[in-house]
């Protein structure tokens, strides 16, 4: 039994190779779906001021922070989210390419906050963000690459909702109904949480505004028809894109952070069985505050966290089929057998050669019955195994998933697996 003592701590996850897989395997799809779409990858420092987090977050964020001095006594945070990050780079480099600028990131986050299913105190995020285009195209882009970051996980239309909403809405409702403009922000906070709070509560809340939760509940499930503009061209865009069945206008969505100013969204799985998958939107004004007026770029960017889709993976079936094929073993392309130890020499010559050919080669690293090296080569998923014995320079060559063999000299190994129909796949 291990010590308790060294077990991650709670809310922290240890990756051994099956669960670093099906990390990877999540982090690639989505790298690939941003590289379709155009957009180039960035990276930022784990650890940063916490001022910068404190600037514009709001909402909860605050109080989830690690956040400490450290031996130069700087006040300072490891990050919670990327978005202020982005927007300090996004301001200090933006002269150097041309906008819009179309950027992702794929890094480990931190908050310190109770764990539970699909939250946790270290995970990953996709961030993916457009900056310098406030037009409602980057907004439909923006949400289209969030529902083919699903798609290519195997999803599919009935097993997700994009959840619509608009800020600009609720400011007006909020001037329509007297709540000064330096109270807006707590007002949103109670919409924010308007589901997730009972409504006895969500009624004390709101008793300080002088309002009633049955007006909100009215105006959120029958909006004005033209109520948001911007929502209307941007399901006509996606519409265009024959993705207009993943949508919903949802004005429940607000999004607790402060810097959203505009279209905002978020993704659940059409149950409801879990928390948001992914949630983002317009935030026009932070690159702005956060270089003190230096750079003014208006933006808009979503995040999706690798805790919450994991669950979903495992509870829709299509998608797991998907996963699992993909994580099936295959750590190595070619396998080197030893049947005579005298040609361990010329078997460590040959793993080289391939090697250098960009193969991926696995070998006995000790001495082992040749029956027990092929087992290992299939486990390991090889396409082929290679039987190095006393009758070398010949060889045996063995093609593990069609079940035949063959013999070949060395000078013709290479050529007998560049000659194969399949060969395109190994090494990829």
């Amino acid at each position: 039994m291990p010590d308790a003592r060294f077990q991650p701590l709670p809310g922290f996850r240890d990756f051994a190779p099956q669960e670093c897989a099906a990390r990877n395997y999540l982090f690639d799809a989505w790298k690939r779906v941003a590289r379709r779409y155009g957009f180039v990858e960035w990276e930022g420092p784990t650890i940063e001021s916490t001022e910068l987090y404190l600037k514009k977050s709001g909402g909860e964020l605050p109080t989830q922070l690690f956040r400490f001095k450290d031996q130069g006594e700087r006040d300072i945070t490891v990050r919670p989210e990327l978005t202020a990050s982005l927007g300090r780079i996004a301001a200090a480099y933006q002269r150097e390419y041309t906008k819009p600028l179309k950027w992702f990131e794929i890094g480990s986050c931190f908050r310190y906050e109770k764990p539970q299913k699909g939250r946790l105190r270290e995970f990953y995020q996709f961030n993916a963000d457009i900056l310098g285009e406030s037009e409602a195209g980057a907004d439909a882009e923006l949400i289209a690459l969030a529902i083919d970051c699903m798609r290519e996980l195997g999803f599919r239309e009935g097993d997700f909702i994009v959840r619509l909403s608009d800020r600009e809405v609720w400011l007006g409702y909020a001037a329509k109904h007297g709540i000064p403009e330096d109270r807006t922000g707590d007002f949103l906070a109670i919409v924010d949480k308007f589901e997730r709070d009972r409504p006895e509560e969500c009624q004390r809340k709101l008793d300080a505004f002088g309002m009633r939760r049955e007006d909100l509940v009215a105006f959120i499930e029958n909006p004005p028809a033209d109520c948001s503009p911007r929502y209307s061209e941007v399901l006509a865009e996606l519409d265009a894109r024959g993705l207009a069945g993943y949508v919903k206008l949802d004005l429940s969505v607000v999004r607790g952070l402060a810097y959203y100013t505009g279209l905002v969204f978020e993704i659940f799985d059409s149950g409801r069985s879990l928390r948001a998958i992914a949630g983002g939107g317009r935030y026009n004004t932070l690159v702005k505050a956060l270089s003190d007026g230096a750079a003014d770029m208006p933006a808009t960017g979503f995040a999706l966290g690798d805790a919450v889709i994991s669950h979903l993976i495992e509870q829709c079936p299509h998608a797991k089929a998907l996963r699992d094929a993909a994580l099936q073993p295959n750590t190595c392309d070619i396998y080197l057998a030893l049947a005579d130890p005298a040609q361990r020499p010329a078997l460590l010559g040959l793993a080289s050669a391939l090697r250098d050919q960009g193969y991926r080669v696995d070998l006995a690293l000790s001495p082992a019955k040749l029956g027990n090296q092929l087992k290992r080569a299939e486990k390991q998923g090889a396409r082929y195994a290679v039987v190095v014995g006393e009758e070398y320079p010949q060889l045996e060559l063995k093609n593990l998933s069609a079940r035949t063999s063959a013999t070949v000299g060395i000078d013709e190994l290479f050529a007998a697996l560049a000659n194969d129909p399949e060969e395109e796949t190994i090494s990829e």
